[in-house]
């Protein structure tokens, strides 16, 4: 009885050899580009004391992008959930700044200037690129150079941190605001975020990634959460 023909067990090895040496290529080359991590936690926290209460708190992590309407139009619900739950309900926002919003990195580094310059002023000047957002957008900028599109920025954010138009300025040419931008936009990638807006509630990514969540759906969300982690810390409390 004759043999059965081995070319194509032999190519199937060899195909298989061939995929498992790709695949520990790939995976050497990610681990070579991997970013080492940055000396801070990334983001904002809102509010008074929100870094403090994360231990006991229901942790809201938002990625929005200054100049997408879709974060504007999620702003105002989440700012005014949060304001209800808090001290219970923390937030973080993480800048995330989409690549076809021309300006939207250079308008990320602006709220980095901003927490540097004047910690308070965060929050401010992002609610002042919301408002105002139609200044920066492609169209509007699109017959600018990059130093007069941050020179308008700095004009507009004097209006929340207080400085001078050419102390903010000076901040565009700082190095470290443009690598605490990179690291924002790298740290969304990390968790998966595609788009703005992006919410995680206690780590666990919200459906519906790139559009806003109204402000009855963010209390759906967290009233249960809120009540169910109120509980635990009295149960732990009264022991």
């Amino acid at each position: 009885m004759a043999r059965p023909p081995r070319a194509p067990l032999l190519r199937r090895l060899l195909f298989l050899a061939a995929l498992a040496a790709c695949c520990s290529y790939y995976l050497l080359a990610l681990h070579a580009q991997a970013s080492a991590p940055p000396p801070r936690y990334d983001g904002f926290a809102y509010g008074g004391g929100a870094a403090a209460a994360w231990k006991d708190a229901v942790l809201v992590e938002a990625f929005l992008d200054p100049l997408c309407p879709d974060s504007r139009d999620a702003w105002e619900p989440l700012r005014l959930a949060v304001d209800r739950y808090a001290p219970r309900v923390s937030l973080i926002v993480h800048p995330f700044p989409l690549p076809y919003h021309t300006y939207a990195f250079h308008a990320c580094r602006a709220l980095y200037i901003a927490n540097k310059l004047n910690s308070s002023s965060t929050y401010p000047l992002l609610e002042l690129f919301f408002k105002n957002q139609e200044k920066f957008y492609n169209a509007a900028t699109s017959s600018l150079s990059s130093t007069a599109v941050t020179v308008e920025m700095s004009k507009m954010a004097v209006q929340a941190v207080g400085n001078s138009v050419s102390d903010f300025q000076s901040g565009f040419s700082d190095v470290r605001t443009d690598l605490a931008a990179r690291v924002s936009f790298k740290y969304g990638c990390t968790r998966g975020v595609a788009g703005a807006p992006f919410f995680f509630v206690n780590g666990f990514l919200q459906p519906g990634g790139g559009s806003p969540i109204d402000y009855s759906t963010w209390i759906s969300i967290l009233d249960p959460l809120v009540s169910q982690n109120g509980a635990r810390i009295e149960m732990f409390t009264s022991m």
